[in-house]
């Protein structure tokens, strides 16, 4: 049997490093608090995110930013339609020896051996160059020369897309987005936060950052993360998310047959499981709750729930199936934290 008390106390301890890299992140980034909220659960639960808004949000600097704050090797790609695999995870070339003079074939690496890699604009670049990033993303190696090579220890891809531009881009299909634990929404700011941004980018102070995390506890953190347990109701919860998603299961309701067309597999129910254990500790939580779910699911679920015509034609996105989903699944009362579960028991 774990202590009670140390759970409470690596939980806190969580919350606490996290909180500081929200901190950090905050002396560059007005507002977005749950798309870096999202950002963070993805590095802590270990899977890789894809970022997706407009032109001119900020995505490709809140990445970085992150990366300035996490004491990590980090590489960015700037995804083009030449770009080629060996761009990506590298190539053998030919090497001479300045003594012997003998040839032979030595393998650079390529941007992909690092901690965090930024992939800009990953809908730019041909299926082929997508495959080979998203080849290392599910394996977490290179093969190269009949040789398999793993990379650095932790790997995180954070791509990001632009939906509003697409001539001369590849979407990537929904198979190759699963490989994603989360599809980030990225939106526009309030008013009062474009004023803000105004004021931090247009005047001659520069913001500092300190990295607050490295490798070692970043690792530790992930670890903790798996240790958290899931009580059965929060396991059910999720696999009632995931099954009612489904046109032809006996679960779904009759929305989802009218409106989707392919629904979340069972990797959706893992990765919402996952976050859900990431998110828990982020407040401060040795446990997870129904809560912790819901909040995970949208980021989860929206590009595993691909949406027919009809749903198009009417106007009904991905989120909007998913906020209903969520709306007509109801979570049993043991599973809830705080005042839901009291108005539920009562």
């Amino acid at each position: 049997m774990t202590d009670p008390h140390n759970d409470v106390a690596a939980a806190e301890q969580f919350t606490e490093v996290f909180q500081r890299l929200r901190e950090q992140v905050g002396r560059v980034i007005v507002g977005q608090d749950q798309v870096v909220e999202e950002l963070i659960l993805a590095l802590a639960a270990r899977g890789h995110a894809i970022l997706v808004g407009v032109p001119g949000l900020a995505k490709t600097l809140l990445v970085s930013t992150l990366a300035r704050s996490l004491d990590l090797d980090f590489r960015r790609i700037q995804f083009t339609p030449d770009l080629m695999p060996g761009d990506i995870t590298g190539a053998e070339v030919m090497h001479t020896d300045p003594e012997s003079g003998e040839r032979s074939f030595r393998f650079v690496r390529g941007p992909v051996f690092t901690n965090m890699l930024l992939a800009d604009e990953i809908n730019r670049t041909p299926p082929k160059t997508q495959a080979a990033l998203l080849e290392a993303m599910q394996e977490r190696q290179v093969t190269a020369a009949g040789k398999g090579m793993p990379l650095p220890d932790p790997f995180f891809v954070l791509a990001t897309q632009n939906p509003i531009e697409q001539e001369g881009t590849y979407p990537l299909p929904e198979a190759a987005l699963d490989r994603f634990l989360f599809l980030i929404s990225v939106d526009y700011p309030s008013a009062e936060e474009e004023a803000e941004i105004l004021r931090r980018t247009t005047g001659a102070e520069e913001q500092v950052l300190e990295a607050v995390i490295g490798v070692e506890e970043l690792v530790r953190m992930q670890k903790l993360v798996r240790s958290v347990p899931v009580a059965d109701p929060v396991l059910q919860y999720a696999v009632a998310l995931a099954r009612k998603s489904r046109p032809g299961s006996v679960d779904a309701p009759a929305f989802i047959g009218q409106w989707v067309t392919w629904g979340a597999g069972p990797r959706a129910s893992q990765n919402m499981v996952l976050a859900g254990k990431a998110r828990a500790l982020l407040h401060g939580r040795f446990h997870v709750s129904s809560d912790d779910i819901e909040a995970v699911a949208p980021a989860v679920l929206r590009h595993r729930i691909l949406t027919n015509f009809a749903a198009q034609a009417e106007g009904i996105t991905a989120d909007a199936v998913i906020a209903r989903l969520i709306e007509e699944t109801e979570a049993h009362p043991s599973g809830l934290d705080g005042e839901r579960a009291k108005g539920i028991g009562s």
